[in-house]
């Protein structure tokens, strides 16, 4: 199976918005319809467009997504049919390597993304009653 990782373009952005749509769905049912709809409309708006997002793909497919700014990673996130193949330790791999990131706030009561980095050597180091839009979902902040 040949994987590739390349920088996204703006055609990408509906792509990456139905990844980001299946992954959340299946991984963060503590999310209201209304914030889901809400973050739906201002990640190709606001978030895509101001950060280098890089793709990974499966034989030419596009699977998932991740970004890093500053020391942070911003968002990984990869299709649910592919969750648990590996993927996402690949692109956070690649990020790492390519931006020296050590840090990744992840929602608290989404446990996969906490044990899944945990598994790479983060460790949880403070947590936020809200996320970075002020909204209430806690977030816990961590590190390598």
């Amino acid at each position: 199976m040949s994987q590739s990782i390349r920088i996204a373009t703006s055609e990408d952005y509906p792509k990456i918005m139905k990844i980001w749509e299946s992954a959340v769905k299946s991984t963060h049912d503590f999310l209201s319809e209304a914030d889901f709809e809400y973050f739906k409309k201002i990640i190709p708006i606001d978030y895509l467009p101001n950060l280098e997002v890089y793709l990974i793909s499966e034989n030419n497919d596009i699977k998932g997504f991740g970004s890093v700014s500053d020391d942070m990673l911003q968002m990984l996130f990869i299709h649910n049919d592919s969750r648990g193949k590996g993927l996402g330790k690949v692109l956070c791999m690649f990020l790492k390597e390519k931006t020296g990131f050590s840090k990744v706030d992840v929602n608290e009561e989404n446990l996969q993304a906490i044990k899944f980095y945990e598994k790479l050597g983060f460790q949880k180091i403070g947590r936020s009653e809200k996320e970075g839009s002020g909204k209430d979902y806690p977030i816990i902040h961590m590190s390598l």
